[in-house]
């Protein structure tokens, strides 16, 4: 589906975003995409959806080349902005105006969304809040049935209730053709979402791994002391006592701590890409 090599990009000649990034997501995926302010995660996503243009390298999504704009590219991709900027217009309206842009758009699906959501179509979108227009254009951009889906901070301005409709919304809406890009700084949001997970820092790729590989090579525990195994590879303090990864060398499957994970990986990325790196022996019975 998403296919960079060598990507590299820049906004003046003293300031590189990208560099050298090489990255495959094949389809059926929903990826997490984590790093701090200013990682490049925004630039990144923006030259996939070809609204900036590699400086060097090249990317393709569904072999094509996201900087031509090609209607037929463009109809697969739907993009959803940490802000929404939306017309003047009555749901409907909007409806109206911009389904035709892609085939797959299914009304109905759009309506069901948007009654989850206790949003009515008859509703102007300048009148909905923040949170509110998040809502309608996650509920827009699910019936469009584009596939690939690009989301930046969609969790921001939804009170818990509608982060909940919106993951279960996610899972049922996805498909084999289908591909999820979403970027947060709310970790928690995406735990029990994401499928694959891809942390950036300076402009680098620091993991790009499935929970399921990272679940059975690295364990994720919560103790009320500091921990003295020889195991350990990560540990830090919090609230309710000390989150710790250790190496999972029978691969005993457990949940993955993605909030964990991101800060070992800014802090100890050699020791736990070397710790993913190995290959687990087979738990015994």
């Amino acid at each position: 589906m998403i296919s960079i090599h060598q990507l590299n990009y820049r906004y003046s000649r003293k300031r590189e975003i990208l560099s050298c990034l090489d990255l495959e997501m094949p389809a059926g995926k929903i990826y997490g995409l984590l790093g701090k302010n200013g990682a490049g995660k925004s630039t990144l996503i923006r030259n996939i959806a070809g609204m900036l243009f590699p400086t060097k390298g090249n990317c393709k999504v569904m072999d094509y080349e996201p900087k031509q704009r090609q209607i037929d590219f463009l109809k697969e991709l739907f993009f959803i902005p940490e802000e929404c900027f939306l017309p003047n217009l009555t749901i409907s309206q909007f409806i109206d105006i911009y389904t035709p842009y892609y085939p797959r758009f299914d009304r109905q699906q759009y309506q069901d969304y948007l009654k989850q959501f206790a949003i009515d179509p008859k509703q102007h979108l300048q009148a909905l809040s923040f949170g509110q227009k998040k809502k309608a254009m996650i509920g827009f951009a699910l019936a469009a049935n584009t596939r690939l889906l690009i989301m930046d901070e969609p969790t921001n301005g939804l009170d818990i209730p509608s982060k909940v409709l919106f993951r279960n919304m996610i899972t049922e809406a996805m498909s084999a053709e289908r591909l999820v890009l979403i970027t947060s700084h709310q970790v928690r949001d995406l735990d029990e979402l994401i499928t694959d997970l891809i942390i950036m820092d300076h402009g680098e790729i620091l993991l790009h791994e499935t929970k399921e590989d990272i679940s059975g090579k690295l364990l994720f525990e919560l103790t009320e002391e500091p921990s003295q195994s020889s195991e350990l590879l990560y540990e830090e303090k919090q609230a309710n006592g000390w989150a710790q990864i250790l190496k999972n060398p029978m691969g005993i499957s457990r949940p993955v701590d993605v909030e964990l994970l991101f800060n070992a990986m800014l802090s100890s990325r050699e020791t736990i890409n070397t710790a993913l790196s190995t290959q687990p022996q087979p738990e015994l019975i």
